[in-house]
This record gives structure tokens, sequence and C-alpha cells, in this order.
């Protein structure tokens, strides 16, 4: 007991400053309530419900979503050390607060299955057909190969997102995550594309992986050859720590990717941070510039495209989200993904600064407060479906994300 209410008074003071967010800013809620469904006042809304027109929800993959775990049930998750111990306060808190976010936080020796329980519950909320693509994660590794846990915050492997998804294909897709630089990684890829895999998944500067070295080119051609798209973190990267190589997130280096003929998600749209302009002289630019270089390249029109999870958190600048919103030469190359657990971390979001900047209804805002404590997913939903700049809105085809998964090769 006494543990169990160090750990709540350590949350508490360290949550702000662990999550990145100004200190001055009030805070309306901590910790997720995880209500376990919508009353009826909330779930019949007409907010809620003209999220939903024009949509097929059938077509509606979330195509952002991170597994999380303990490895208590046998799934071979691992978490870094440090994420277990008071000697590293952060990390710590950070852990509970993404436990908390799933609402498997109050959970002892059955983690990652109230994890996976939490996702059913805010699914059974949405719209009967909207599924999750549940990311596995790989471990960090060096330039030979060889796996580094000790410099893994975490680990999903492939076996356990294709068994959930293999358990409930009403609910959930699954995407995998293959180091390039492994000896066995085209194999393994060749393996998750015939066990039904996606997408693979990368976050280049916590696994060590640079886009732009020649050790990822078999690799390339590989994901090509199959028409598997990559999902890939660019620009800042806050919430996982692990082999620590910022610069691995710079949009630039995603070039060699789409010169192979690679698909290429990019995910947040660059939306925070600052990487090298490698075109010119190395000065420090917003990634978000980068990214929209990138989108600007005629060569890369076919191939370059970028998920909108994350935009929406408070530390992301409202001129980015008002870009994204307004650019709609992009939105045919947009998909939607939550970032979940990340919408269930409540002080991440402050539907009322987009409203203090006009691009929300202000009588939207205690809605999307009542809802974000009952369902985080449809909050994060709502929320974007309602965003408006000078008229215009992000457009539907951006949340029917299906069929970019399902393409097959012209």
């Amino acid at each position: 007991m006494a543990s169990a209410k160090r750990r709540r008074l350590l949350l508490a003071a360290c949550g702000a400053g662990v999550l990145g967010l100004a200190a001055a800013r009030a805070l309306p809620r901590v910790w997720n309530p995880c209500h376990a469904s919508l009353p009826p006042e909330l779930a019949q809304h007409p907010a809620v419900a003209a999220a939903w027109a024009g949509l097929d929800p059938a077509q509606v993959w979330d195509c952002h979503v991170h597994i999380a775990g303990t490895g208590d049930s046998g799934s071979g998750i691992a978490i870094a050390a440090e994420m277990e111990s008071l000697w590293h306060p952060l990390q710590y808190a950070q852990r509970l607060f993404y436990l908390n976010a799933g609402c498997a936080h109050n959970a002892p020796g059955r983690v990652d299955q109230s994890y996976v329980e939490r996702m059913h519950n805010l699914l059974d909320g949405m719209r009967p057909g909207v599924k999750l693509m549940l990311f596995a994660f790989d471990r960090a590794h060096d330039e030979s190969g060889k796996a580094l846990p000790e410099r893994s915050a975490f680990y999903v492997p492939n076996d356990y997102a294709r068994k959930l998804a293999r358990d409930t294909p009403q609910y959930f897709e699954w995407v995998a995550s293959i180091h390039p630089y492994r000896r066995d990684a085209i194999a393994a890829l060749e393996q998750a594309k015939a066990d039904g895999a996606r997408a693979v998944k990368w976050l280049p500067p916590a696994m060590g992986i640079d886009p732009a070295s020649a050790r990822c080119d078999a690799f390339y051609r590989a994901l090509a050859r199959l028409n598997l798209p990559l999902i890939t973190h660019v620009g800042e990267e806050k919430a996982v720590h692990g082999a620590g190589q910022p610069a691995y997130g710079n949009p630039l280096k995603l070039r060699r990717a789409l010169d192979a003929g690679v698909r290429v998600v990019m995910a947040h749209c660059a939306s925070i941070g600052e990487d090298a302009d490698l075109d010119h002289g190395d000065r420090r630019v917003p990634s978000f510039e980068l990214f929209a270089r990138m989108m600007a390249a005629p060569a890369h029109r076919d191939l370059l495209f970028a998920d909108i999870s994350a935009i929406t958190l408070r530390n992301r600048s409202l001129a980015v989200v008002r870009s994204i919103v307004e650019r709609e030469d992009w939105h045919s190359r947009l998909l939607n993904g939550s970032d979940y657990p990340l919408p269930g971390v409540m002080p991440l979001f402050a539907p009322a600064d987009f409203a203090a900047a006009g691009m929300l209804a202000e009588e939207l805002v205690p809605v999307l407060g009542a809802l974000h404590g009952y369902n985080p997913l449809l909050f994060d939903f709502v929320l974007k479906r309602h965003l408006a700049v000078g008229g215009r809105r992000l457009p539907d085809r951006i949340f029917a994300t299906r069929g970019f998964f399902e393409r097959t090769p012209s």
C-alpha cells in the first residue's frame, strides 16, 4: 500500500515535466478516470453523430496504435529496467502514465490482458467495423545487426501483435516491426507479410535505424517488392527512450526509401522538433519545414504519405495544425491515426486552445472534455473531425484509411 501511494505521489509530481508540458498551463485532469461506457447523452450527442457523417466505419482503420504491457501474460513484451526503477523518476512516471492511459495501471498480474480489454471496450464505444492497427516494436540494434536489449525502451514481438489480430479480427489489424540491420530482416519481413501484417513500423531515433544508410537498401527493396508500407517516426521523439539517435528522425533521410519505391508514411507529419537541413549546410530548421519540402517533391507524390497522429497534442504548434488543415493539396496523402495510448494521457490535450484559436466551436469544448474521460479514442476522432480553419476541415478520406493498406500493386 505504501509503495502504491509513493507511485501516485511521484506520478502527480513528475507528470507535467515528463510529458513536456508547460508548467504554467492549467491541467484540468491528470489521471485517466477509465470510465467503462459512454452514457447515452454522449453516445447520441449531435457532435458525435456529425463526426461519423459521411464515413463507412468499416473503412476506418486507426493506423497508429501502440501495444503496451509488462509481459505478464507470456506475450514476450519487455520494458527497460529504468522504467521500473524509482532511481529513474522521469521514465518511471512515464510508464505509469502510459499504463494509466491504457487503463492497465491497477491490474497486477494481468496488465497485458487489461490493456487489450480496454481497447476492446473503447472500440465497442465507436461504430461497428472500426479497427485498430496494432504496432509491434522491435529492439534497438547495433550496426552489425546485434540486438541491444539494454538500449531498448520496450519490445513488443511481432508474434504477439499477430496473435491479437488473429484472436479478434473484428477489432484489430497488425503492423510488424523489423530492424533492417538484423541478419534475418528479409526473412522476417517475408514471414510478416505471409502472416497478414499490413505495414512495418519504425521509430528510428529509439531503435538506432539510420534511414539514409545503405544498410537499409535490401530491406527497402523487399518492402517495395512485397508492397508493404513503412510507417516511420519523423521529427523529435519525446515519448520513447532508447538508442538516443535524434538525427535519425530527420524527414530528409527517407529519400533513400522513396527512391527504392517504398510507400512511406511519415508519422505525426514531423509536427514537433528541429532537424538539420541536409540540403542547406545542416542549419537547424523545424522538422515540419522539411516534411513540407518532402511533400512538395514531384518525384515522391505517389509514394510519400503521412499520418496525423499526435498533431493535436498540446505540445504541438497551433500554426502547424492550422497548416495541416489548410493544405488541401496534402489531404489525399494523409491518414488518420490516434497514437493510442497517448489520447488517454489526460494532460496532453487542451481542446480549449483550439477554440481560442478559432479552430473549434466553443460549445464543443465541454463535450470533448466529457468524451475524453470515457473514450479517449472517440475523443481523438471527434476532435479531429471538428477542427476547421476558414471553412476547411480534414476530409472524410483521411479517416477512411483501410483502402491504403489493402492496396494492391497496379
